[in-house]
């Protein structure tokens, strides 16, 4: 039975053998539990330490992580809706776009993929 590409690790580089398990089925839920878990170790680590903010709402306990996801979370948001203004029609630039060009057929290279 013959390997995949991606099975066969003898000739990728070090970095490539070593980071492969990524590239197998159910990794993306492995590294995303692993996320998950890593985020709520540090958001209970940081009831364990007192701070010394400078204003008073960088005292509570997970502010940051919570600020941070609320702020990302918000960015999203007004990408999303900026899209509407500034997006496109698909036609925009017309004839000066590069892939509204024809090539004459004359200077085409005809190859015939049926092997006669």
């Amino acid at each position: 039975m013959a390997q995949s590409p991606s099975e066969n690790t003898d000739t990728h580089p070090v970095l490539g053998r070593i980071l492969g398990w990524v590239d197998r089925p159910g990794s993306a839920n492995r590294i995303f539990w692993a996320l998950v878990v890593l985020c709520g170790g540090l958001f209970l680590a940081d009831f364990t330490y007192h701070k010394h903010g400078h204003f008073a709402v960088e005292n509570v306990p997970g502010f940051y992580g919570i600020y941070g996801f609320v702020m990302f979370t918000l960015l999203i948001l007004v990408a999303k809706t900026l899209r509407i203004f500034i997006k496109r029609p698909e036609d925009y630039y017309g004839k000066a776009a590069v892939d509204s060009e024809d090539y004459p057929a004359a200077q085409l290279e005809k190859v015939d993929h049926d092997g006669a």
